[in-house]
Formats: C-alpha cells, structure tokens, sequence
C-alpha cells in the first residue's frame, strides 16, 4: 500500500534524540512524524546500549557488593547466574520504557511510523517497511538516526564468537577468557560486567595512555582500584585472529612483548559510526565532514535550511544527555524560537566500578589553553562516608582559574560519581568560584560534600586534612 502524508515536521530515528525532539515539537504544538527502522522505540540508547548496560552493571554492582561484606563479617553463598532470567529482567525494564514512549507518543498524538526513511528531495522522504510505502511531505525535517558499532574487516566478523556492544548486552553466554578490543568507556563497562559474571577479561588497546580525556592521578586510581579484576594492555595491538574449533586464537604484540592467547569471545569496542549511509543525504546536498558526521550550525541547522540534525549522527561528545539537549533545541528553533545549542560543558560518565566522571577543562587542556590554574584534591580515604561505604578508593578534583578563582573543570573517581558530577556541571556554568562551593553547606557524612572539601583545599581553608596552605579568612 502507498500512503502519501503531510506533516509540519518529521523526525528521523527515536531514540533519545528522536523521540525528545518529536515530544517537544508536539508541545509546541507541531504536527510531528516519527520514524524508526525497528518495531520499538527507544533507539540504540533504550534497547541495545545505555539502558540494558546500566542495568546488568547493577548486578555486576551488586555481585561486588555481596563479596566485599565479607570483610565486614556478613557472608553470602557465591552466586548462582542464571543468564536466561537476566536476560529476561533486563528485557522487562527496556520494555516498560518502550512501552512508556509508545504511550506518550500517542497521547501526543505523534504519529509513529516503522520502516527504513529516505530524502527525496528537501520536502519529501520515503519510509518503506514490508507492509507499505509512505510518502511523506514536510516542512522541516530532524536527522536523528544515531551511530553504529564500528567493524574491524581483519577480523573474521562472520564468527559469532566475535560480538559488537549489542551482543554483548545480550548476555548470550558467560565466556571463560573474554577479549575486549578497545579501552573506551564501553569497552571498560563491558569489562566490568563479564569479569562480575565470572569471566576473566583482558582490554587491549592500541593507546599507551588509557583514557586519554582524563588527568593521569585520576586514571590511575582507576587502575590501582580494578588491578585484581581484569587486565589492560596498553599500546598493543592485535596482529591476527583466527578462528579455531576450540576459540580464537589472537596474536598480539606490545611493549617489547607478544601474546597467543585463546579466548571463547571477543568484543570490538573502538567506536561508533553515524548512521547516514541510506538516507541518500547526497541526492539533496546536505554536507558531512570528513568523518562521515552531518554539520551543523548552532541551531542544530544543516546547511539545508529546513533540514536539522541532533544526536551522534553530529558527532563528539557521542552522548545521550548532549543528544536530549539539542533535541529540544531544534524543536524550539524549528517552532519560532530564537534558541542556540551553547553549553559551556557536558559532562561524561564512565559507569565502571568504581565510576569515573569528568566535565569542563583538564590540566591537559589548561596547560595547552595557557591557563594559570591550580587544583583542589579531596581524597576519598579521608572522607567519613566513603569509610563507612567501604570505598575509600576514590577522589574528587577540581581545577581552578586562578586570575579569578572560577572553576573551569572537574573530575571524580569513586562511587556514584555520574550523580556527583552534575554539581561541579552546573558550577561550571554558573561561573562559581572557589567560595561558592566552598560556603555552601553540604549534608554530612555524604559524599558530596567531597566538593566543598576539595574547594576547601584549593582555597587553604580546610580542616579535613593537614592544610598545607593555611589560609586564614577573617
């Protein structure tokens, strides 16, 4: 069947940039199409990447857990995985959030239609599935379609032994020795994950600085925490792969040193891709860059006017908050508003155990930016909660102008350090100063209050630790 429809504008993919920018142009009070190329919404982030990983990394968390309170004189029987019932929770959770958006797709009166889109021109798309054929006309047009798994071609990908980040959420079995190849933040989520499981988990990576967007005090407690967990080879690579009846046999050299190591699974974790490859984005002249990603301007505008894009399809920072964002810039822009998608920062979480959260300059870039600045540094092992928590092994770090006292960045190894990012976030954007923080008065014990502490150290005023400084305000 073919369907010819109108609508003031259409979105193309759903997952958090899709869908929130289809939410927000419907409360501005827009006739808005969504289209996704799979039956659920919720894009790579809901069903195959933010949301299945955070919820089996809470079972890793909990494993952890259990195992640590021994040391505390509560015991508990090891743990007995049952893979299909993890499966199944983890798929309940996905499906009660689809569901969610579906409902609220409806109530918004959004209409929803399945199938794989493409542009014929810059008013028009064609969405195809195996039912029917629309051709939709529209106004304006939101490019929304996200990323994919980057392929090694070396490697025999026709191995079902070699997985991608879906896959691997998928939980199809537990290996005995599993490779992760790349050290990024998916790669070291996995890890955490599997080696939990039961697994014993290497990570190559062919950096010799791991994480290179963090300082290096706060890798290493990183390191120092996961030592005894799984092992990361930095500044190695892989020389072949082959596929053997009883695994794959990876090769590897770095260091002066060289590997033959047998592993049930392998996970490639380098990178993600956009998606724009069957939009036939060339046949109305929207530009890319060199890497594939669609330009925009700060109105999420491509360099067709009516046609805007948001999300990883835009590329760096790949991440779901800065995609939710710009959603709602370019509905609003789209809707009359004169917006502009300008944050000072964007925080990035690694949700590892312990988690690692960075926002705003480090001393990398303050040095490279020609900055005087200066750093304030609240060790964990210091703070009362993080003792009584038993996670000592953290730390809190600020980094300070000091022409002004402002804090230009930030960064946290420890506990829930995605939740207590957020805070250095909104001082970033405030403009705070070393006495903003510093002054409010946190909860205690909490370990928030690893901020106040830290600009407490910067400043000379603190009374947690020795005060090197001794500055006396009054």
């Amino acid at each position: 069947m073919h369907q010819k429809i109108q609508a003031e504008v259409v979105i193309l993919g759903s997952g958090p940039a899709g869908y929130s920018a289809a939410f927000r142009c419907a409360d501005l009070g827009l006739d808005t199409v969504l289209v996704e190329r799979h039956k659920k919404l919720g894009g790579v982030c809901l069903n195959v990447g933010c949301i299945p990983s955070k919820s089996l990394l809470h079972i890793a968390k909990v494993i952890k857990n259990a195992d640590d309170l021994s040391k505390a004189g509560v015991f508990f029987n090891k743990p007995s995985i049952d893979i299909k019932k993890i499966q199944d929770w983890k798929n309940h959770i996905i499906s009660k959030l689809t569901d969610g958006l579906y409902n609220i797709s409806k109530k918004r009166n959004i209409r929803f239609i399945q199938g794989k889109a493409y542009f014929e021109s810059d008013n028009n798309i064609i969405i195809e599935n195996n039912q029917n054929k629309f051709d939709v006309s529209f106004k304006n047009a939101i490019i929304a379609t996200g990323s994919n798994p980057i392929k090694i071609p070396s490697f025999p990908i026709e191995d079902n032994r070699i997985w991608d980040s879906t896959d691997a959420l998928s939980l199809k079995n537990i290996p005995n020795r599993f490779l992760i190849v790349g050290g990024g933040i998916i790669g070291l989520e996995m890890a955490t994950i599997y080696s939990s499981l039961g697994s014993t988990v290497d990570i190559v990576d062919r950096f010799n600085v791991f994480l290179p967007l963090i300082d290096q005090d706060i890798s290493e407690m990183y390191i120092k925490s996961i030592n005894k967990k799984f092992n990361i080879f930095l500044n190695t690579h892989i020389t072949t792969v082959e596929s053997k009846e009883n695994g794959l046999i990876v090769s590897m050299e770095g260091d002066n040193t060289s590997h033959n190591i047998c592993y049930n699974n392998i996970l490639i974790a380098i990178g993600r891709t956009p998606n724009t490859k069957d939009l036939e984005l060339d046949k109305i002249g929207v530009k890319l860059n060199d890497s594939g990603f669609v330009k925009v301007d700060n109105q999420l505008r491509t360099n067709i006017s009516n046609i805007y894009a948001i999300g990883d399809v835009t590329g760096f920072p790949m991440l779901a908050h800065k995609a939710i964002h710009e959603s709602h810039i370019a509905a609003e822009v789209i809707s009359g508003k004169n917006h502009y998608y300008e944050p000072k920062v964007i925080p990035s979480v690694a949700y590892t155990d312990p988690e690692i959260a960075w926002v705003g300059l480090n001393e990398k870039d303050a040095i490279k930016s020609e900055i005087d600045y200066e750093v304030g540094i609240f060790p964990w092992n210091a703070s009362g909660r993080a003792n009584a928590s038993n996670c000592t092994i953290g730390m809190t770090k600020l980094i300070f102008n000091k022409k002004n006292n402002q804090i230009i960045g930030g960064a946290i190894v420890g506990e829930n350090a995605g939740e207590l990012i957020n805070e250095i976030t909104l001082a970033i954007e405030m403009g705070c100063d070393a006495e903003d923080l510093s002054l409010t008065i946190h909860a205690h014990p909490t370990l928030s209050e690893s901020i106040c502490l830290a600009s407490q150290t910067f400043q000379g005023t603190i009374t947690d630790l020795l005060n090197s400084k001794k500055n006396i305000i009054g």
